[in-house]
């Protein structure tokens, strides 16, 4: 299987040239491309001929993974999957269901260098980066799930692993998916989560995709982002948020900040009013996030009044700020937690 070659990560125009080369027709590659784009087997592309699909399972691969496990939540339509790529290793996505459809949470990598003290992602730290066809196999198999009851229209890169560590294949799946031959998903519907490595947010400000920057922040100075984020080791805030202000300047996009609420430690109303300043006059939203405890963390979640009050401030010095509805809390919805159980549990 490791020797076969994985469709998914070939344009519509490798795709092409890979078919040329098989000797096939022009025209195969948009029947190919189509059928691949809908998650469809080669046994069930019906109008290509029989022996071309045959050479196909003999030497190619349709979907790199496979859902593995499906985690439905008691509280509400969130559902998570466990996903097994041809190596056996697993990856983990969620999918949300909100007024206006459903998005998904996708995985870049497998496991996550980063090492933030909230998250479980970086627990194993990070095995390898996922392809773009593996990427897309998660969009491609949601959409399988749901049948019937619709598709994926908004994604978010936000599951784990660091978009931005895993830059050239985030590009290829970002251009894979908004391809008009292919599942079209508009660019302004996804975003794009990162921790801050200042110079890839302006690299990727420089492609002007018009997909939406989501950095996680979680602290209004150096300070304390040092003892939560190791990336700001690396790269100060000063210089994280000149990146930020770059994007918005190059993209005209507003940037969404991640900021989960640790008690005592970011969560007092001396730093939202820290944080207002900081973010001043930038075209922005904050998402506030009860923080989801880990249990090989020591952190502990703020108090909902806590939460409550450091809203308020922010909307008092007028940044648009709201509170993220948990959604999949009965299923170890923040991401690393399943997979990090499922290792667990085959020790």
């Amino acid at each position: 299987m490791a020797d076969k070659l994985i469709l998914l990560d070939k344009t519509r125009q490798e795709l092409g040239e890979y078919l040329k080369e098989q000797g096939q027709p022009a025209f195969r590659a948009k029947q190919l491309y189509s059928w691949l784009s809908k998650g469809v087997p080669f046994s069930e592309m019906t109008n290509l001929p029989k022996d071309f699909r045959q050479k196909l399972m003999d030497e190619c691969v349709d979907l790199p993974m496979e859902i593995h496990q499906v985690f439905p939540s008691q509280k509400d339509d969130t559902v998570k999957f466990l996903f097994r790529c041809l190596d056996d290793h697993l990856i983990e996505g969620v999918l949300m269901h909100y007024h206006y459809g459903y998005s998904l949470c996708i995985s870049t990598q497998i496991g996550c260098k980063m090492g933030c003290a909230f998250c479980a992602s970086t627990l194993n730290g990070c095995v390898r980066n996922l392809s773009s066809g593996e990427m897309l196999a998660e969009v491609l198999l949601a959409n399988r799930f749901l049948g019937d009851k619709g598709h994926v229209g908004h994604i978010v890169l936000m599951g784990s692993g660091e978009p931005l560590d895993n830059y050239d294949h985030t590009l290829r799946f970002l251009r894979a998916v908004n391809d008009p031959e292919g599942l079209n998903i508009s660019l302004r519907n996804i975003s794009v989560s990162t921790c801050g490595l200042a110079p890839m947010i302006r690299k990727l400000a420089e492609e002007n995709l018009g997909i939406t920057l989501s950095l996680s922040l979680h602290a209004p100075n150096d300070r304390i982002r040092k003892q939560i984020m190791p990336v700001a080791n690396a790269y100060s805030l000063e210089e994280t948020m000149d990146a930020v202000r770059f994007y918005v300047k190059k993209t005209g996009r507003r940037v969404v900040f991640e900021y989960a609420l640790i008690n005592q430690l970011n969560s007092r109303r001396e730093h939202a009013i820290e944080l207002s300043q900081l973010l001043r006059d930038l075209q922005c939203h904050v998402n506030l996030i009860p923080l989801n405890h880990v249990d090989e963390r020591s952190l502990q979640p703020a108090s909902p009044k806590a939460v409550q009050e450091f809203l308020h401030t922010l909307e008092e010095k007028h940044i648009s700020a709201t509170v993220r509805r948990e959604m999949g809390s009965d299923i170890g919805g923040a991401c690393g937690q399943l997979r990090r159980r499922h290792l667990q549990s085959q020790s």
